[in-house]
């Protein structure tokens, strides 16, 4: 008998969070190559995405939802899916048909994933419906849901504190880097693509406040030497508020570089040409960009939070807010401190992989 796990992508068409939306595919890649003898990998889709589904993920089957996902997600928050509720269903985020089904007796089994939790911690970031979105899937789990995963035991504890009902089904599987995530041999032509120099230092700006933004920025500031700054993942629309923000902290307009999501190649073409990393967010959320540098070797100086914390343990350098500028100056100061903090953060970067996070997703529904 072959046993199907069904993974839902619902952002291969429609994205909403970049970050996701590539860990969905690099999920469901990771499960194929890791399916147990007799089980394979299909994929629960919105209406309009089944000729998205990428030809890497080589799932065994698709299953086309009756609606577009924004439909779809408005669906599932009020517990309508009728049909896509059975078997066993992966969800890499929180869309999934969350409703009463029966694990004992027909098998059927739920389980979801939390990559941070914005929509508590910074509501007014975030627009009103996202909040009451993901705060309502997560009373819906709390029903419904087999196991939730989440990708840091920081980001379980505070989980916990938010909702006490999923305590005992939290489980922590971290996510990684893109498969094959490497400096591409064309890094200095899409650098210049992207009209980025071959030398900066890049400042991880992805659910960043104005006060954790001003803090990296002051950071780099405070080097004296004015390196080119490249500020990646910023918001549609929220360059003015780079430049702003890098004035009052005394940088130059022209050597901050504001970027939004890219591609991974492009992304690790960026990091090519790093000398540092900068994270100054201390949100509870999975720190995409910290795991980018490390997977590469890129030296990381980090806020002290806890998810940074576990998260980098000794391959990077963490420090309060005010202290980031002295810390990344530390790691800067001589080739021989820069080439320490890039070993230590390669080493680390080994720990984090999309394979053994799939390993243990096979391991998790078996346990179910």
């Amino acid at each position: 008998m072959t046993v199907s796990l069904r993974v839902v992508l619902d952002q291969l068409v429609d994205v909403v969070d970049a970050d996701v939306a590539e860990a969905e595919t690099q999920i469901a890649r990771a499960l194929v190559a890791t399916a147990p003898r007799g089980c394979v990998v299909e994929a629960i889709v919105p209406a309009g995405s089944e000729g998205a589904v990428p030809d890497a993920a080589a799932v065994a089957e698709v299953t086309k939802a009756p609606l577009t996902r924004a439909k779809l997600s408005a669906a599932w928050q009020l517990g309508i899916a009728p049909g896509l509720n059975r078997g066993l269903i992966h969800a890499p985020s929180l869309m999934a048909p969350l409703v009463r089904h029966d694990r004992v007796n027909d098998n059927d089994q739920t389980v979801i994933t939390v990559w941070d939790l914005c929509a508590w911690e910074v509501p007014d970031a975030m627009p009103r419906g996202a909040v009451a979105w993901h705060r309502s899937m997560v009373k819906r789990a709390e029903k419904y849901a087999d196991a939730v995963i989440v990708p840091a035991h920081a980001l379980a504890e505070r989980l916990s504190e938010a909702s006490p009902k999923l305590h005992s089904r939290i489980r922590v599987i971290p996510g990684a880097a893109p498969l094959g995530f490497a400096v591409p041999s064309d890094a200095v032509g899409r650098r210049r693509e992207l009209m980025l120099p071959d030398e900066l230092i890049v400042l991880a700006a992805g659910r960043c406040d104005d006060a954790a933004l001003a803090a990296g920025l002051a950071a780099i500031a405070s080097l004296g030497d004015e390196h080119a700054v490249v500020v990646l993942d910023i918001a549609e629309g929220g360059e003015s508020r780079v430049e702003d923000l890098a004035a009052a902290a005394g940088l130059r307009a022209e050597v901050v570089h504001s970027r939004a999501s890219l591609s991974p190649a492009d992304r690790a073409a960026v990091f090519g040409a790093a000398l540092a990393v900068v994270a100054p967010s201390a949100l509870t959320a999975f720190p995409w960009r910290v795991v980018d540098a490390m997977a590469l070797g890129v030296p990381v100086v980090a806020i002290a939070s806890p998810i940074h914390q576990e998260i980098l343990l000794d391959g990077g350098s963490l420090a309060p807010a005010e202290g980031l500028g002295e810390a990344l100056a530390e790691v800067l100061s001589t080739d021989a401190n820069r080439r320490r903090a890039s070993v230590r953060a390669a080493d680390r970067g080994s720990s984090f992989s999309w394979r053994d996070h799939a390993e243990r997703v096979w391991a998790l529904h078996a346990e179910l």
